[in-house]
């Protein structure tokens, strides 16, 4: 093998390569809108539940809060406290969740989602609130 033949060939893998990865790049943009969109929903979901909530009898039985999802939870704790800022040990705290490393790694996820979205602020670093 010669060395022309050599450089078509790495061309040739490096072109396969590209074409690979912004085939990858295109699924990515496709899930992060489509998870986007379905966090917002669930929001969407979460503020009508609380309005609905607001709206039925005291006597009227209401599903337990653990059949809300994580995301539900974080979501109607801003809502119910809509200037307080929280920092995601004391969010953990607060909705009883474990308080280990990776847990609120996971948390810490989820709250940069949410302001991406345009549901939470950040005053500074590690502190998040509802935004107004």
């Amino acid at each position: 093998m010669n060395v022309s033949e050599l450089l078509r060939l790495l061309q040739a893998e490096h072109d396969e390569t590209t074409a690979r990865a912004d085939n990858l790049r295109e699924q990515i943009a496709q899930l992060t809108t489509a998870l986007a969109e379905a966090e917002a929903r669930l929001a969407e979901l979460a503020a009508t539940r609380k309005v609905i909530d607001g709206l039925t009898p005291p006597n009227h039985a209401t599903a337990p809060a653990e059949t809300a999802t994580v995301y539900q939870r974080i979501v109607t704790t801003f809502n119910e406290h809509p200037g307080r800022v929280f920092r995601v040990r004391d969010l953990h705290e607060h909705l009883g969740l474990p308080t280990d490393e990776p847990s609120i790694n996971v948390t810490r996820s989820r709250l940069g989602r949410l302001v991406r979205q345009g549901l939470l602020e950040q005053p500074g670093r590690g502190r998040y609130k509802k935004r107004t």
